[in-house]
């Protein structure tokens, strides 16, 4: 039987959440009272939603893919409700539900897409089984946490294990294997040439060329000139369209899908564009190997100059020697090196034989210098607290 919420829970919620405002807290503390207050908060909440609970998991990609499943979903014409507040832990999501929920504890929403750290996506599925779990891919990311991919792959693998309706998974990666479940349904993602699974819900990414992707849905085929930057976020795009395949079924109109598809916006720092005084500025997250070297593969044009800024603080993982092994030599010079790790990067780039033309620790600093350096297009290649920095930097120049 659902429980209904408590609306002594959502008044203190809303009270802590406007008092974190009010200090310029973090977005996530209203979660963490409600989270101590009410242990049944987020369950029942979410319980009111009629076409249930999906969760997105994964190293790479998860924001990006929750976006556009949220967008694809909405153009369907449902209501969805998803942690836009950028915290992927259990109280960012009671933190995004407060916001959302008015004051008798109703939920306006039809289905729930939300983002969530690995760790903590098990840490939600033995709180909330979800109905509906996509599974992006397993790569080395914040060792320090995780302990190494094979771990990452079994918290993954214990989150679809709890699923009810179907788990969506990408194919091409040999550690999210899930066809054995024996539960619920396995669809699945991926890049023309893999496995497709046979008799299910499974979307091939066919074809990449400067923006216009090809994507294969059963025996249909259909192209689309997409503004999401690179191939990886063509690849994130398939895995939202099988997530919203999973959800609706044969009630999905995919025409009015892929026409939305051609429409969204990168996601806050994944590519995203600021025009400062004329010239174009994109801002690129970065926070492991596999990840890095995707985007320097893309990104990394000659007629750009290029910025860096790495941290090391505990949400960009604490152990950063994966940077030892980036592969930079598709740049020829950084005219920026900046962040907590700046002399670690700049080493590494002239041991690399990369030209570095300036070192400031000082990521906002760093910024305003770079942008006002020349009038040449530019990229900067940022970690997440770093990240968090520079587009603050950019919104205001821009502005």
């Amino acid at each position: 039987m659902k429980k209904a919420v408590k609306r002594s829970s959502v008044v203190v919620g809303k009270l802590a959440r406007s008092a974190a405002k009010l200090r310029g807290g973090g977005s996530a503390l209203p979660g963490l009272v409600v989270e101590k207050l009410d242990k049944g908060f987020m369950r029942d909440a979410l319980a009111q939603l009629p076409k249930g609970v999906a969760v997105i998991s994964g190293t790479n990609g998860k924001t990006t893919t929750t976006k556009v499943a949220v967008e694809l979903l909405e153009a369907q014409g449902l209501k969805v409700f998803t942690n836009r507040t950028g915290s992927n832990f259990m109280r960012g999501v009671i933190a995004a539900l407060l916001e959302r929920i008015n004051l008798h504890g109703k939920l306006d929403a039809d289905i729930a897409v939300l983002e969530l750290d690995e760790a903590h996506a098990l840490k939600f599925a033995n709180a909330v089984a979800p109905d509906y779990f996509l599974a992006l891919n397993v790569a080395e990311d914040q060792k320090d946490r995780f302990g190494g991919v094979e771990r990452v792959a079994g918290l993954l693998r214990q989150v679809a294990e709890k699923t009810k309706e179907c788990v969506v998974v990408n194919r091409d990666d040999e550690l999210l294997q899930f066809g054995d479940l024996g539960g619920p349904r396995v669809g699945g993602f991926g890049a023309e040439g893999g496995q497709a699974l046979d008799g299910a819900i499974d979307v091939s990414l066919d074809n990449y060329d400067e923006g216009r992707a090809t994507y294969s849905m059963g025996d249909k085929s259909y192209e689309v000139q997409l503004k999401l930057t690179g191939e990886y976020n063509a690849l994130n795009a398939a895995a939202a369209m099988a997530l919203c395949w999973a959800v609706l079924g044969d009630k999905l109109n995919e025409a009015k899908m892929v026409k939305k598809l051609g429409q969204i916006e990168p996601a806050q720092g994944r590519g995203e564009e600021f025009v400062i005084d004329g010239q174009s500025v994109q801002l690129v997250l970065v926070k492991n190997l596999v990840g890095f070297e995707a985007a320097l593969k893309f990104f990394a044009e000659d007629k750009h100059d290029f910025m860096i800024a790495m941290n090391n603080n505990y949400s960009d993982g604490r152990d950063a020697s994966w940077l030892d092994d980036v592969d930079f030599s598709g740049l020829k010079k950084v005219q920026m090196v900046s962040g907590m790790l700046a002399e670690t990067v700049a080493a590494k780039l002239k041991t690399d034989g990369i030209e570095v033309g300036r070192v400031e620790g000082d990521v906002a600093r760093a910024t305003r210098l770079f942008i006002e350096s020349s009038n040449r297009p530019k990229r900067i290649f940022a970690a997440y607290t770093a990240m968090a920095v520079v587009r603050r930097v950019l919104i205001r120049m821009s502005s």
